[in-house]
Formats: structure tokens, C-alpha cells, sequence
């Protein structure tokens, strides 16, 4: 396994369709898996209930390749530690992409979502859910936000704020609706989210007619002299438009409050500032996409605290499970009552279940005074990482860079080593990390991890270096 990690780290990219090849030593084809099941006449067929070697032939033969996966199958975890099949341990720094937020097994998640399927799961919005309003309520509490739209993903909530964009614009007269989005942003993997993702390798074979879904531009992030004037030239309706009855304008300034899969890039103030002025200027919408830099991880509640500006819109997810899926777009102002009855919904969204993980996670932010932690955390975390550029200059550029408990550290440009190839070395020593892009190492644990964690990790880290 260890000489397969790094070459599969080394070409890994996010939602990457390259796989292993590596094959168990009993490797039945599809027809072979299915004859043993064959049902009697008019029975439905049984779960097959395989052991370990089965799974990476059940893998090839039943699971679309829409994800490169490392050679690792993980059984069970607690806090942060996760354990594979052959009882190896990893220290977490990975948190499901940002996403368990309170670590593996926790009590509190686990008591909360289990007493709640006991008794409602599931209802659909055509009804009223208390623990839906309760969660809408603490997000309001603790926010900007004036209101609450669930959904079930950060794509989902993503999809939701263009949505909402597309309608404030069009209540005042635009029919040709522009949001401004970041070049190296990710907005999710839906069609309108991954055209406002500003990399056009996530644009390849989506496309009609060469084009993505009409209504993005893109501008360098942070860079205030680019946005201005693309806001300038967006606020001026062609000719050709006008002639037939047509207005472009500024829907929205859409941007991460730090990039995360664009390489760990927080927003500079002076960015945000001129963003939030040129919308007012243009009665646009201000959209931070939170969904992995919100729910705490910068050390903040939310990302926007640290900029800081107050967004029109900003949308979450991951950590607001902490692992149960759950997305929110939330609103203030205008944007806040800007759908009304059939404009959006979602089947899924904000039923009991998820909300009471919501409920579980928004808790522990109390009684575990969770951001304290991140501070103090991010605080060991950072030292040790920058003592480390220094002690490996050859290897690492010497930028740690991030918020809270999002931090990226920099392979050189100049070395033939990835990031990928770091994480893999650091995989084998039991530390689990993940790419942010070719060159960026990017360290995500839970928000509960502790000071010995981030030792160890800083330590197991080191040795991952000396042999990469």
C-alpha cells in the first residue's frame, strides 16, 4: 500500500476519476456476483454481504468512477482518531473535508440523532418542524441572517443564493442577470455551482456549445482594480440587449470567505469592503459561499466575522451537521424575503433529523466552548507548521497561511514533489491530510481536537518531510 499512496496522491484532485486498479485475491466479475444471488421467481434480490476482499471488485463493478479514492477503508473512529479495516490508527486532520465538526463517535451527535429517528425522521415541508425553527432560530441569533432556507448540501445551499440573486435582480428589472465569482473558487458540483466555480478544468464536458450556464464572470480573488471594473462593464447593457428590451446588471458578488479547494486563501479586508460597496452601488447581493470555512472552523463563527463585512447572503454546510448531511442558505434584508411559496424547496431539507444533528452540533459550541479551542489550536498549529517550513526549506516554500483550523502550507513550485505527495507520506505515518490543489497541504481537523493532538500530529507531520 505504501508504494500506491503517493503515486495516487501525487495525481489526486478533488472528485477526480482516477481509481485503483488493485484487485483482491478473490475477484468475481459482475455476472459471477450476480448468479450467487439469483432470487427465486418474483423475490427481490438479497444484499450481498460481503467480506473485505469483495469490496474494491464491488467497488469496480457497482459504484460509478466519479472519485479517485485512496487504498484505505476506514471501519470506525472516535474524536479524532479513525481506525481501517486492519485496525491502524490515523490521526484525523481531514474531518471529513471540514465536516465533522465534533470528530468521530461523538456522544452528544449520536444521543441527539438516535432519539430523534426514533421518533420523526422525516415529514417533508409540507408541514411544520419544530427543530427546524429552533435551528433557524440559533442561526439567526448568531448571525446576520434574518432568515433561514435548509437544503441538504453546500452545492444545494449554493444553488439556492444564485437562485435567490437571479430573482432579487429580476424584481428590479434585469432580465439578463450577472454574478461575479472568483477565478480558483469551488462553488460545488451541481451545473449552475460548477459554472460559478472559476476553473475551467471542472467546465470540461459539461459544457453546450462550448458554454457553461449564462450569468458568471470571473475576476482575479482579492483583486479590487479587477472587480470594479468588471462591475463597471456588467452594469452596462450592450446595445443589441437594449434594442430588445433588455437589461444586464449586477445580481451578486459571490465569493468564498476564504477559498478553500483554491488552495487556502483567505479575503483580504480591503477586497471585501470594495465588494460590499459595489453591490450596495449596484442594489446587488453580497454572497459568502461558507460552506467549509463557516460553523466555526476560522476560529470565528463565521467566516464573514473575519473580513469583516455583513453579506446579503451566506450559505453553509458540512460542519453544520457534523456529518449528517444538511445545507442552509441564510438571508437578511431584501434577499431574506425575497422567495416566496413554490420559488424553492427542497424535499429533504431541514427535516427533524437533520436539524437535530444541527441542534446537536450548534450545542456543543456552548457547552464545549468550541471556538476557544479553535483559537488556542490554531494558534500550536500554526507555530509548529511555520518552525517546520523552516527546518525544511528545500521542501516547503515557508507561507502557512488560513484561519482557525483551515491552514495550508506550501510545497515549492520549484521541487518536483506535490502536495499529494506530502499527504501520502504523511498517510503512511498514520496522519491523515488532503490536498488543496498541486502544491498546497491543507490541515482540517475537528474542531474538538486537543493540544496533545496537534503535537502529535505537527510530530507525525515531520516525519512524513524527512522522507518525502
Amino acid at each position: 500500500m505504501k508504494l500506491s499512496i503517493s503515486l495516487f496522491l501525487a495525481s489526486q484532485l478533488v472528485g477526480s476519476t482516477n481509481g485503483f486498479s488493485q484487485k483482491p485475491s478473490f475477484s468475481p466479475n459482475k455476472s459471477s456476483l450476480k448468479a450467487t444471488i439469483a432470487p427465486a421467481s418474483g423475490l427481490i434480490p438479497p444484499i450481498i454481504d460481503g467480506n473485505d476482499d469483495d469490496i474494491l471488485d464491488l467497488y469496480d463493478t457497482s459504484v460509478q468512477k466519479t472519485y479517485g479514492r485512496y487504498p484505505l477503508t476506514i471501519t470506525h473512529g472516535k474524536g479524532c482518531t479513525l481506525y481501517s479495516k486492519d485496525n491502524k490508527s490515523y490521526l484525523d486532520f481531514v474531518a471529513g473535508i471540514a465536516t465533522c465538526a465534533l470528530g468521530h463517535g461523538s456522544e452528544e451527535l449520536s444521543d441527539a440523532i438516535s432519539k430523534q429517528m426514533a421518533t420523526l425522521h422525516h415529514v417533508s415541508n409540507l408541514y411544520y418542524i419544530p427543530q427546524q425553527a429552533n435551528l433557524a432560530k440559533w442561526l439567526t441569533d448568531n448571525s446576520v441572517a434574518d432568515k433561514v432556507f435548509f437544503c441538504n448540501s453546500g452545492a444545494e445551499s449554493n444553488e439556492a443564493a444564485i437562485k435567490c440573486a437571479r430573482k432579487h435582480a429580476a424584481n428590479r428589472g434585469i432580465t439578463d442577470p450577472v454574478i461575479i465569482t472568483a477565478k480558483n473558487s469551488f462553488h460545488g458540483r451541481t451545473l449552475a455551482a460548477i459554472t460559478a466555480t472559476g476553473q475551467p478544468k471542472y467546465h470540461e464536458g459539461f459544457t453546450y456549445g462550448g458554454k457553461m450556464v449564462d450569468g458568471f464572470e470571473y475576476t482575479e480573488y482579492n483583486n479590487v482594480e479587477e472587480l470594479k471594473k468588471l462591475v463597471e462593464e456588467i452594469n452596462t447593457t450592450p446595445k443589441d440587449l437594449e434594442e430588445q428590451g433588455r437589461k444586464r446588471g449586477l445580481a451578486a458578488i459571490m465569493m468564498e470567505a476564504l477559498q478553500g479547494e483554491g488552495g487556502v486563501m483567505p479575503g483580504k479586508p480591503e477586497f471585501f469592503t470594495a465588494a460590499r460597496q459595489l453591490c450596495d452601488d449596484s442594489n446587488a447581493l453580497l454572497i459568502c459561499d461558507e460552506v467549509q470555512i463557516g460553523m466555526g472552523r476560522s476560529g470565528k463563527l463565521w467566516g464573514y466575522e473575519n473580513i469583516p463585512v455583513e453579506p446579503d447572503i451566506f450559505t453553509s454546510a458540512k460542519a453544520l451537521g457534523g456529518g449528517v448531511p444538511i445545507g442552509a442558505m441564510m438571508a437578511r434584508g431584501e434577499a431574506a424575503n425575497t422567495f416566496g411559496p413554490g420559488d424553492h424547496a427542497s424535499t429533504y431539507g431541514g427535516n427533524p433529523l437533520a436539524c437535530a444533528a444541527g441542534l446537536a452540533v450548534a450545542k456543543a459550541f456552548t457547552d464545549r466552548n468550541l471556538l476557544q479551542n479553535v483559537q488556542d489550536r490554531s494558534e500550536e498549529l500554526i507555530s509548529g507548521l511555520k518552525a517546520l517550513t523552516q527546518k525544511y526549506p528545500n521542501l516547503l516554500s515557508g507561507e502557512v497561511r488560513g484561519w482557525g483550523l483551515l491552514i495550508g502550507v506550501d510545497v515549492r513550485d520549484d521541487v518536483d514533489a506535490t502536495a499529494g505527495d506530502v499527504v501520502g507520506k504523511a498517510m503512511e505515518e498514520g496522519l491523515l491530510l488532503v490536498p488543496a490543489g498541486p502544491k498546497v497541504i491543507r490541515f482540517v481537523p475537528p474542531l474538538i481536537v486537543s493540544k496533545e493532538e496537534i503535537a502529535k500530529a505537527l510530530d507525525l507531520f515531520e516525519k512524513a518531510l524527512e522522507k518525502s
